[in-house]
């Protein structure tokens, strides 16, 4: 488990050097004492472990720009992949306030090692497009929804592929979420297309998207609390959390109305990694607590597996407290 004293730990992922497993994550100060300020003082953190369970913080990852820029208001959630030539591209969501709203865009990082990060000089390399997501002019949303990149290499060796938390321009308003799809063949320029999933599945916005092939099935998680989902699925009753559903292929297309709720809101941002042992565990953060407060940990490994009716946690681990 990560738990951090002085900080509160949420949205986090990984990569795998061959040794060590590497863990980004989101933190702030727990002196900002409210929990709901921490995601504009969010900053992210590194740290490794051979096991999952026991991490040796590093220095940090990346900080926030200097204004103006994209990222001049936080650094948020992204995701590692290495290039064929050995250089280590970390994607990531840059918030910055305009028009008295939140813009968001996708920006890149490269590194040698995993330790030293520089920011790549024409960021933001990714966008949102108008002709398929909404923006923040169109004021339907309370910011300009554009982040989290989960990047992964195409199946069929046809470049780079990206799934966006976004938001189309058509739809009910509580109802637009969508995944959000762009292209590369170099990992430094993209092309933006159309959203690999319809709006109307029942979620304002799908979070920390995250896919893999577990027994060579493709497997999607995603999170939504509550208060984003639309008015019908609250009506249902769910608490939000992480949700998952299964594909015919990791590009897609997606039908996010399909998704099983995994958790409840005491764990978010379920994240899929192997062991070296081969088996597949998922990590998420503690969200809430028995007290409904924020807790802010990164949990340890929670076993999963593949049935008839797509991904299972064989081991839900208990609340914590705040």
């Amino acid at each position: 488990m990560l738990q951090l004293p002085d900080s509160w730990v949420w949205d986090f992922w990984f990569a795998d050097d061959g040794q060590q497993h590497h863990l980004f994550f989101l933190y702030a100060s727990r002196a900002l004492h409210d929990p709901d300020r921490r995601h504009l003082r969010a900053s992210v953190g590194h740290a490794v472990s051979t096991d999952l369970s026991t991490w040796k913080r590093l220095p940090d990852a990346i900080v926030r720009s200097d204004a103006p820029a994209h990222d001049d208001t936080a650094t948020w959630t992204g995701s590692v992949v290495r290039a064929p030539n050995g250089l280590w591209h970390m994607f990531y969501t840059g918030a910055t306030i305009r028009d008295g709203g939140l813009v968001q865009s996708i920006g890149l990082a490269t590194s040698n090692d995993l330790i030293t990060w520089r920011k790549h000089p024409d960021n933001p390399i990714v966008r949102a497009d108008a002709r398929w997501y909404e923006r923040l002019q169109d004021g339907t949303w309370f910011d300009e929804a554009w982040r989290d990149p989960w990047v992964f290499e195409d199946p069929d060796g046809d470049g780079w592929h990206m799934l966006i938390t976004a938001r189309a321009n058509h739809g009910a308003l509580d109802d637009r979420g969508v995944i959000g799809h762009a292209h590369s063949r170099d990992l430094t320029t993209w092309e933006v297309l159309p959203p690999l999933s319809q709006p109307g599945a029942g979620f304002g916005q799908l979070e920390v998207l995250h896919c893999e092939l577990l027994d060579g099935r493709p497997v999607i998680l995603f999170s939504c609390l509550r208060g984003q989902l639309s008015a019908a699925r609250q009506v249902t009753g769910s608490t939000g959390g992480i949700w998952t559903m299964t594909a015919d292929r990791l590009t897609g297309p997606f039908d996010p109305s399909t998704a099983r709720q995994l958790t409840d809101d005491s764990l978010y941002v379920g994240r899929l990694v192997q062991h070296r042992n081969g088996r597949w565990v998922m990590l998420a953060f503690y969200n809430t607590g028995p007290d409904g407060q924020f807790v802010g940990e990164i949990s340890d490994p929670i076993p999963v597996e593949m049935t008839e009716h797509g991904l299972t946690l064989t081991d839900v681990p208990p609340a914590r407290r705040s």
